[in-house]
């Protein structure tokens, strides 16, 4: 990811989260935007994917971590988040990842691209409950 790109991706992870999260009060989303900014994006390797120079989706990957992955509402449904996914198992063998256990459309996303499930645990920020899931081989 490019500095300039930083302002974009910032707005499709809000309205992405807004959407996708719809359990959790918007609020928490708009005070996450500048930690994601100041401290999250520069631990992480932030992948875009655009087309014609506007950026479409993103994904951060933090060790073997799949810390975000996130497509523009606009062209979700359209095979961006599949390929980011599929570009960030190029970049790391073994992935794993939290989704909500009420974001049914993005757990059956990651079960669909070869995700299982590891483990059930409860976000610490939300108090959300999650899946921890796994990706191995190719």
């Amino acid at each position: 990811m490019r500095p300039d790109d930083t302002e974009p991706v910032l707005d499709i992870w809000l309205n992405a989260s807004l959407q996708a999260h719809d359990f959790i009060d918007e609020a928490f989303w708009h005070q996450q935007r500048d930690a994601m900014r100041a401290s999250y994006f520069p631990m992480a390797d932030v992948w875009v994917g655009t087309y014609q120079e506007v950026i479409l989706g993103f994904y951060a990957l933090h060790g073997n971590t799949l810390a975000a992955i996130f497509v523009d509402p606009a062209h979700q449904g359209t095979g961006v988040g599949s390929q980011l996914l599929d570009h960030a198992k190029l970049q790391k063998p073994t992935i794993d990842l939290t989704v909500y256990q009420k974001n049914t459309a993005s757990y059956a996303f990651y079960l669909r691209h070869g995700f299982v499930v590891d483990r059930e645990q409860t976000d610490p920020h939300t108090g959300e409950r999650e899946w921890r899931m796994v990706y191995s081989g190719s």
